[in-house]
């Protein structure tokens, strides 16, 4: 995100995030990345105390079922994924990691879906919980990932409680929820006990707060005072190329962070 200002050095671009007031870094790709760079990346947040944010689990099926439809090979497939991810959690000092389920299965009922999904995540939290790690899971909206199973706040929460495990937790990323549903503050209030990370991104454009329609200031002072002290992630993109476009998008966080100013 700030390669304009810090150079192209995984490195020195998390010297230039810390250097800025960051406090957390997430990285969608860490589990693909080489143990290398896994560990040489763990030792410099180690050294400035940043905490890693979420990685993405698995292979995510975007086009066809893979856990809706209940097929045993495809279960496996995740788990497997999801065992290796407890090294991957390990080396990078991580607690977080996505799960998305898949595509919805046009043959089957939801309900049948449903109870597909669920067992394949209590399989996943069987693996995660003696290690004291988390799958959070992502509601995605229909505009830009259609035909997805799960899409809405509520829904995730449903999966959560049927799950039953400290294991399993919602991701909400404000972005797809505001597409989505909207009414963010009073979803946020119905699944606070399920939620243990959120993702931002304004609508429409999905960049830097500010850009759009969602009023950050206010859903940062709600979750604030709500006691939330875990990571908000940013999963968009810079409304302006170059350097003076990362400047903006960091200055635009300064501006919706200033309730307690």
């Amino acid at each position: 995100m700030f390669e304009n200002s810090a150079g192209k050095d995984l490195i020195d671009q998390l010297k230039f995030m810390h250097d800025q007031g960051f406090t957390a870094m997430e990285d969608n790709g860490m589990k693909g990345k080489s143990k290398e760079d896994q560990e040489k990346i763990a030792q410099q947040m180690t050294k400035t105390n940043m905490t890693m944010g979420v990685f993405v689990a698995h292979k995510i099926y975007w086009n066809e079922p893979n856990l809706t439809n209940g097929n045993k090979d495809l279960r496996n497939e995740f788990l497997n994924d999801i065992k290796d991810c407890v090294e991957v959690a390990k080396r990078v000092n991580a607690k977080w990691m996505t799960v998305v389920p898949g595509h919805v299965d046009l043959k089957l009922e939801m309900g049948y879906q449903t109870a597909n999904v669920v067992e394949s995540l209590k399989q996943a939290c069987g693996i995660l919980e003696p290690h004291g790690l988390i799958l959070v899971l992502e509601p995605l909206n229909f505009y830009n990932h259609p035909g997805l199973f799960l899409k809405k706040i509520p829904q995730a929460y449903e999966i959560c409680k049927a799950v039953d495990s400290p294991s399993c937790k919602i991701l909400d990323d404000l972005y797809h929820q505001q597409v989505t549903e909207g009414n963010l503050i009073p979803n946020i209030d119905e699944a606070w006990d399920e939620i243990a990370y959120f993702q931002i991104g304004d609508n429409p454009g999905r960049n830097e707060p500010t850009t759009g329609e969602i009023n950050f200031n206010n859903v940062f002072h709600h979750i604030y005072n709500k006691g939330y002290n875990g990571i908000l992630g940013m999963e968009h993109g810079k409304s302006k190329e170059g350097k003076s476009g990362e400047e903006q998008l960091i200055n635009a966080y300064r501006k919706s962070d200033n309730f307690l100013n």
